[in-house]
């Protein structure tokens, strides 16, 4: 993933992410579909919880391809937006929770004096926390994290926790719950039309350039 500097590289990984997400789900809508009665609901609840799988794989994956995206651009904080420049804050203050050394402290001081004018260096490996547990709130906290407008998904919040969330971890839970075929393929559908959203959603701030600062005019 440290590799993604340009536009094509970045394209070719989230097409990947995307690909082989949306075959297993095809080939799971087939087999619940084709399914016989004695094994349709076991085979539907073990379905939910790989959707929500990859619902959470993907929005990390992906969120965390962009953000290293930008960050290999080799742009300056004072360029980037402000969601960006706060990731670099909180690499600055990570490294600070990590040392006692008094300079690593005041490394952090220098960050808000001066450290827009320097090269952006983000924390990428916890920039985007599921939580394990990718509600709608979790999710718009994230979109938020890069930058990226939460009205799209507004609607889509009920289907997350109740629709999703909430019956993977009753199931993960070891509860039993009674999900019809025909929800859970409603469902499927539903998740991959938000994925693609967030994939579109990511392909359009590479292409515009969004994740730098609106230049004063």
């Amino acid at each position: 993933m440290r590799r993604l500097k340009t536009q094509n590289q970045l394209q070719d990984f989230l097409d990947a992410e995307l690909s082989w997400r949306v075959k297993e789900i095809s080939t799971l809508k087939a087999a619940v579909k084709s399914s016989a009665f004695i094994s349709e609901q076991t085979l539907v609840r073990a379905s939910v919880a790989l959707l929500y799988a990859h619902w959470e794989g993907f929005i990390k994956s992906a969120a965390t391809g962009y953000i290293t995206y930008v960050n290999n651009q080799g742009l300056n904080y004072s360029q980037l937006k402000t969601c960006f420049v706060v990731l670099g804050f909180k690499k600055a203050l990570h490294d600070v929770q990590q040392s006692k050394q008094s300079h690593v402290n005041s490394t952090l001081i220098d960050f808000l004096r001066e450290g827009l004018a320097e090269k952006s260096n983000l924390k990428i490996d916890t920039a985007i926390n599921t939580e394990s547990n990718l509600s709608a709130s979790v999710f718009e906290n994230i979109l938020h994290a890069v930058g990226f407008e939460t009205s799209p998904y507004e609607a889509k919040a009920h289907l997350i926790d109740e629709s999703l969330l909430k019956r993977r971890n009753t199931i993960a839970h070891g509860e039993y719950i009674d999900v019809a075929k025909d929800d859970w393929a409603k469902l499927a559908d539903e998740v991959l039309q938000m994925l693609r959203q967030f994939k579109t959603d990511i392909e359009n701030a590479m292409a515009l350039s969004a994740f730098k600062r609106p230049v004063a005019t």
